[in-house]
Parts: C-alpha cells; structure tokens; sequence
C-alpha cells in the first residue's frame, strides 16, 4: 500500500488530501496530512476580523474534523526535517516515512532575523494573531498603530483598524511604514496611486522611503527619527516558508519557495503546493495567491495518482484569474479576468469568492450574515 504525506493544512494542502483521499478509497493508499496548527485559518478574510466586521470563529475550522469528513489522517505536530534521499518526514515526536510527498507548509511572516522585533511586533499569521491584536485595540489605550508593509496584507490590516476606530469614534493615528519608495510597488501605477488616494482620505497617514527601527513594549522608532512612546506595532513587512524548507538541498528562491518542474515536481516522489511552491509561467514566477494554491494542489495530487497508476504526468497550467485589493471602505480595486476594477464591484466580488471557498455551511451562513449587519451598520451599503 502506497502511503501519501502531505505537509500543511491550508489551501493547498487541504486541497491535495481531499483529491488523494477521495482517489484511494477506490485504489488502495494512506494519506496522511501533517500540520502544527489545529485549526484551518481562512487568511483572505483575516482583516476584517480587525475591525470586527467578520467574527474570528466564521474563518476556523478545524482540520481534524476536516480528516473526519474526507478520511485522511491528521497528525497535528510540526515537522523539522523532510530526508528527501530516504523519504522519511521528521516531526518533534516522530517519523513518517513515505512513497509520495506534497510539501505545501504555506508561509509565515518574515522578520528578516530582527529578533527584537519578532518578539515585539504582532502579526496576522492566524486567528490567535487577529485576537490578540483585536484584543489590545478594544481596550482604546494605544495612541498609534504602526503597520510595517505596505503590501496587500498591510494596507488590508490598516483600512479595517482605522474603520474600526472611526466607528466607534476614536482619534487613534494609523500609520503605514513602508521601506520602498512606493507603496504595492509591485502593481501597476495606477492602482498605486488610487490605493494611496483611497488610504489619505480615509486618514491613514502613509510614510515611505520608512523602517522600524527599534521596537519596545510600547515605544516605536522610525528611520526618519520618528519615536513613537505608545503604540502597537504590527508587522506585514514580508513572508518566507517553514524552516525545514530552509534546510533541504533543493533550489529555492530568497523567501525560501521552492522551484519546481511543470508538473510541480521536486523529484519523482515529492512534489510542492501553494506558497511553497515557486513555478515559472513563461518568463515570470507565480505569485502567492488562494486560486494558485488550490489549482496546485489539486495538480500535484492528480499528478501523483497519475505517477502511482503508471500514466503520464500532467503540465500544470494555471489560469490567472486575476486579483483584487481590498480595503475596509468598500473601495477596492484589481484585475478581473483582464479587467481593470475599482470601487464597490471588487470589493462584493472579493466577499463572494471568500464566501464560496470557506470550508462549512456554518461558516458561510456566518460571514454572510456579518457582512449584511456590517453593511447595515455602515448606512446602506457602507462608507461612499
């Protein structure tokens, strides 16, 4: 009996186990998924949380009750080594050895080996993150929130606290630090400047050419000799994959992803998903995106049932469906199906494709239900 681990309950992983799991019932195979967290965070919406538009337990579910209703093993403990040459899987309490392996162990928040920082700065890796931070911003006792990155991620956190506060009628100063000379220096101008626009009037203040530069209990220094002496520091500044990924003798790009052939190959037995996985399309590498990971997963899956029935492998093909970034006041903008968007219409489309892909009924009932009461609470249809 062939036996299949997969590393990483997120979208990707997930993903790969239910396809495996769903093919071995009628061919005859283990599948074990490896994990070190208990629960399934939906990351899309994570933001939200922030500024108490979306409850915390509506973006959870639990992967064991997941390996219940699909049949796959769940070991929740954190793996610290993969032998790729002996295919054996090393956690802290075990070893799995295996036939076939899909590393998708996603990624986590980078501090670039700033220890002081690590232990100061909050992050929004998963839902114990968005509490804490949810926590310490309900007490009203910070006069600033230092958001370090302004990524998707950073400008998606910033919108949601200054909304928050704004609801409930706090002065409280929301600032992004950025160290590049522009903010999504990744995207095209014009999103730049209209997330940029869209971030001053709702009166975040934006600094870039800007880093932290020293991080206390409450105190937060700036490059441009900016102390701040009571404020919450969260940091969005990056993200690399697991530290076992660090360790193996494979290529990789500077975040730690690993390149991959186009049937998402390490070797003829492991195989690399989600943001684990860096894949060329043409001349260009696959960003880090939810639709990314679920189509690889399902590829790297396909292709090891393929590799295990003796059939040829599969290219894997993405389709780019585009992206968009959200923001707490309802004017978002992106790329939909080549489609430049801006305003309302993105913003619905981000929820409706997060409603769709969260796992359990409940789930979805529950968000849908948070974003009409915070739509009603806003005043018909939220913020212009």
């Amino acid at each position: 009996m062939k036996k299949i681990v997969v590393i990483g309950a997120g979208f990707a992983g997930l993903t790969a186990a239910m396809k495996l799991k769903k093919c071995s019932i009628k061919k005859g195979f283990e599948v074990t998924l490896v994990s070190d967290k208990d629960d399934f965070t939906f990351l899309p919406m994570l933001p939200d949380c922030l500024g108490q538009r979306i409850k915390l337990e509506h973006l959870a579910f639990e992967a064991r009750a997941l390996s219940h209703r699909y049949g796959f093993d769940f070991v929740k403990d954190k793996v610290v080594s993969v032998d790729l040459e002996k295919k054996i899987v090393s956690t802290t309490a075990l070893e799995l050895d295996y036939d076939y392996l899909v590393i998708a162990s996603g990624s986590q928040t980078n501090f670039y080996g700033n220890r002081q920082i690590e232990e100061r700065a909050f992050k929004l890796d998963d839902v114990f993150d968005a509490r804490l931070i949810r926590g310490i911003a309900a007490k009203h006792d910070r006069d600033a929130y230092i958001v370090s990155g302004a990524g998707y991620t950073g400008i998606e956190v910033a919108t949601h606290l200054k909304a928050y506060f704004k609801k409930n009628n706090l002065n409280k100063r929301v600032i992004i630090v950025e160290r590049a000379h522009s903010i999504l220096a990744m995207l095209e101008p014009w999103m730049r400047d209209y997330c940029l626009d869209n971030l001053k009037s709702s009166g975040i203040e934006v600094s870039t050419d800007t880093a932290v530069t020293l991080a206390g209990e409450k105190d937060v220094a700036l490059s441009d000799g900016r102390i701040f002496d009571n404020a919450l520091l969260i940091w969005a500044s990056g993200v690399r994959c697991a530290d076992f990924i660090q360790n193996l003798p494979v290529p990789k790009n500077q975040q730690g992803r690993i390149i991959v052939d186009r049937y998402l190959r390490l070797n003829d037995s492991c195989f690399a998903a989600g943001d684990a996985c860096y894949f060329k399309e043409g001349d260009n590498f696959l960003r880090m995106a939810v639709q990314f990971a679920i189509m690889e997963g399902l590829s790297a899956a396909g292709n090891i049932i393929r590799s295990i029935q003796g059939r040829k492998l599969l290219s894997y093909r993405p389709v780019d469906l585009g992206f968009i970034i959200p923001m707490a006041n309802y004017r978002s903008c992106g790329r939909i199906l080549g489609i430049n968007m801006k305003g309302r219409i993105p913003t619905a489309m981000h929820y409706l494709m997060c409603i769709y892909r969260v796992y359990g009924f409940k789930n979805k009932i529950g968000i849908i239900s948070d974003l009409i009461k915070a739509l009603f609470l806003s005043g018909k249809g939220g913020p212009r």
